[in-house]
């Protein structure tokens, strides 16, 4: 097993620290349709709340039939993982996360709901049971994988890239 040195260290944290503001962006966008599968691969592994799928074509259907929502990580660690990267390579990354995510339209600071149409059900009818709009505690982790896929672009630092090579997901509560 390599061992870990500062260098993978750091690496680690700016890592995991880049890749969850350019994650949770990207899921909390009006085009993650199209933003949230690149961050996967064919053999990703996805487990959405006990629901588990495999690859950017599985996380896409899932992203088309999910609500709008946003996240707020509430904190997150990081490890390197000692023994996963090669002399030339560097190591995957484990990262845990914690935070809140609401599903559905957002409110606007007027209190009115997004686009267009009232958020009051019809007079006399009993309005069907949502999350929209409840926050929930959710709890993820993420093993990012050195990605070295041919054509992929690396990063304009000079830092590794990494694809998402492992996703557990669940609500808390």
């Amino acid at each position: 097993m390599a061992a870990l040195d500062r260098k993978d260290i750091d690496i680690a944290n700016r890592g995991a620290d880049s890749f969850l503001r350019l994650y949770y962006s990207a899921y909390d966008s009006p085009q993650r349709g199209t933003t949230l599968p690149k961050f996967y691969r064919t053999k990703s592994i996805v487990s959405w709340n006990g629901t588990a799928m495999e690859g950017e074509a599985a996380v896409s259907e899932l992203i088309a039939r999910m609500p709008q929502s946003k996240h707020e990580v509430q904190s997150y660690d990081c490890h390197a993982i000692p023994g996963s990267g090669f002399a030339s390579r560097p190591p995957s990354l484990l990262i845990t996360v914690s935070g809140i995510v609401t599903h559905g339209p957002q409110t606007s600071a007027n209190g009115s709901g997004g686009a267009g149409g009232s958020s009051q059900p019809p007079t006399g009818l009993t309005p069907p049971k949502t999350v929209d709009a409840a926050p929930r505690v959710f709890s993820q982790t993420f093993i990012l994988v050195p990605d070295d896929t041919p054509g992929r672009a690396a990063a304009p630092t000079g830092e590794p890239t990494y694809y998402i090579g492992s996703d557990t997901m669940r609500f808390v509560g």
